[in-house]
């Protein structure tokens, strides 16, 4: 069973739960049969088949809507369908590339809450009927251009404990939103529920109990001004392993649904929209180290650069706020601290700095080095060629 390095734990080399280790050894495998020329995500379908699976089992009579967003990998998508799942779609081109792999338009939600007028049109001619909006304005263009349609209301809600906060640019306050649902009606379409997502990364269950309340607040509230809502999109949230301690998504999913059953009388469809959670877990990514350096003789820390950065594929490094894992062919040696970065010629472009990752103290330029858990937020991250190093490639297997 293959250690990898935890950047939280200062020093000492931790594992992987066999589990983890088991869902990884394709993966792994793979890459380590191969010789690669360019940063490489190895994503393995078959894990995402079973990660679904699970989410399912757990969310019980909830849709998932996976979000294409996280990874849009045709691969991915075409085992999602063959396990029946339906698509949170957030453009045209995630529309087209569903429906053009087999999806159902009824198993496609337009869940983008800012969207041109010429992809609501499409949308609608598509045969996509229900739609996501957080302002009079998009209700407006989806009247015009899809009349008739569902409509879903996205709430802001307050602060999250959530690894990566999504609250601020999307959603509209309680007052708001019993507003929209009585100007959806004037517009002849049809507001048939309620949106909210707690954050990416909401690592524990219980983080969703104070969202769900107030959320609820504004379920009952709208029941009781006369729409009949039938409809809750819960959001994403479902957490993947980045070294801290997650529950199994089975687990984890019901303990959710058991909270959100009873918090909305009259919700005959409940949809779900993991995307980080269906996906994450499936890839790891091999890059090379670049160069091992100091900035002096008295440095505490060594500088690591990769051949993948923030521009690349990494993005979700920002503000350090996802702290992925890494494997490398030294991990039998002792560690010591070291600020990793990318390669380009940008100052931004540097990993960990604030807490500093511990890395064997024999790793040199050359050495192979994984990174764990990121099918999710690095493909669809990756840049074209910024100061012309290669996008991140894929390979499904």
């Amino acid at each position: 069973m293959n250690a990898f390095v935890n950047p939280v734990a200062g020093g000492a080399a931790v594992r992987f739960s066999k589990v983890n280790d088991a869902a990884m050894s394709r993966a792994e495998a793979y890459i380590r049969a191969h010789e690669f020329d360019r940063p490489t995500l190895v994503l393995d379908r078959a894990l995402v088949a079973r990660q679904y699976r699970a989410l399912k089992a757990g969310l019980g009579r909830a849709d998932i809507h996976y979000a294409v967003k996280a990874n849009p990998a045709r691969e991915v998508i075409e085992a999602l369908i063959a396990e029946g799942s339906h698509f949170d779609a957030a453009s045209r081109a995630e529309i087209e590339l569903c429906l053009g792999l087999g999806a159902h338009p009824d198993h496609v939600s337009f869940g983008n809450t800012v969207k041109k007028t010429g992809d609501i049109a499409f949308a609608h001619q598509a045969g996509i009927t229900l739609f996501a909006a957080d302002s009079e304005a998009e209700l407006e263009k989806i009247a015009e251009q899809a009349p008739g349609a569902q409509v879903y209301i996205r709430l802001l809600v307050g602060s999250t404990e959530a690894d990566w906060p999504l609250s601020r640019k999307f959603g509209c306050t309680p007052d708001m939103a019993l507003a929209l649902l009585d100007r959806s009606v004037e517009l002849g379409l049809d507001p048939v529920g309620l949106s909210f997502h707690v954050g990416s990364q909401t690592r524990r269950a219980e983080m969703w109990l104070g969202t769900l309340d107030a959320v609820s607040q504004v379920w009952n509230d709208a029941q009781a001004a006369g729409h009949a809502l039938s409809l809750i999109n819960i959001g994403g949230g479902f957490p993947a392993f980045y070294g801290e301690e997650i529950e199994a998504p089975q687990a984890y999913a019901a303990r959710v649904t058991a909270m959100v059953t009873p918090r909305f009388p009259g919700a005959v469809r409940v949809m779900a929209e993991p995307g980080r959670g269906m996906v994450a877990e499936a890839g790891i990514i091999a890059a090379e180290v670049l160069l091992v350096s100091k900035k002096s003789g008295d440095d505490l820390c060594r500088w690591v650069y990769l051949d993948i950065g923030k521009f690349s594929g990494l993005a979700e490094t920002m503000d350090e706020a996802i702290r992925y894992q890494f494997i490398t062919d030294r991990d039998h040696e002792d560690t010591g601290p070291c600020i990793l970065a990318g390669p380009s010629c940008d100052s931004a472009d540097v990993l960990y700095e604030k807490r500093p990752v511990q890395l064997p103290l024999g790793l040199k330029a050359g050495d192979r080095f994984l990174i764990r858990c990121c099918g999710a937020y690095t493909s669809t991250y990756s840049s074209v060629a910024f100061n012309g190093f290669p996008p991140l490639d894929v390979v499904v297997i």
